[in-house]
């Protein structure tokens, strides 16, 4: 499959938002990624796979540089108990090999919810299937695609 077939580009062409696809050097960390896509930290999108409950995930898009708050994330869903899947599990309800998880192309629409603190943002960075492929598209516009709530659910990395 090349990289301009993988279902996380496809499904973002078929969600008919204005996104640009980007390419770089396979990064080693998120400073590098960032810097290589000419974007600041905060803009770059990493995907999080969360358990609710049986066969009961969501996705939490957290920008880097912050890291998800247990307490705000179950507030907000109203639950007491959450846990992150392991990796054999993420792949079987994602489709994606853990660390590269990301809700466009995904085996299964599950809810998403996006961090607040991207909304002012111009563009953020999402994974695009393949190590080095990015997808940048306005925040408002990754809201609309993944029907996504907007949410306060992250605090600063220490």
């Amino acid at each position: 499959m090349e990289s301009d077939d993988t279902p996380a580009l496809e499904a973002a062409r078929a969600a008919g938002i204005s996104h640009r696809v980007v390419r770089t050097e396979v990064a080693q960390s998120a400073e590098e990624a960032a810097n290589l896509q000419g974007i600041p930290l905060a803009a770059l999108l990493r995907t999080i796979v969360m358990r609710r409950g049986e066969d009961d995930y969501l996705f939490v898009l957290v920008p880097a540089g912050r890291r998800f708050d247990w307490p705000k994330l179950r507030a907000h869903l109203g639950v007491s108990r959450m846990s992150l899947p392991d990796a054999d599990e993420a792949r079987a309800v994602t489709g994606y090999v853990r660390y590269t998880i990301k809700p466009f192309g995904a085996s299964r629409a599950w809810p998403a919810i996006v961090d607040a603190s991207i909304m002012a943002l111009p563009i953020v960075s999402i994974g695009g299937g393949a190590r080095g492929v990015n997808i940048h598209l306005a925040p408002v516009d990754l809201v609309k695609a993944l029907a996504a709530d907007i949410v306060d659910v992250t605090v600063p990395e220490a």
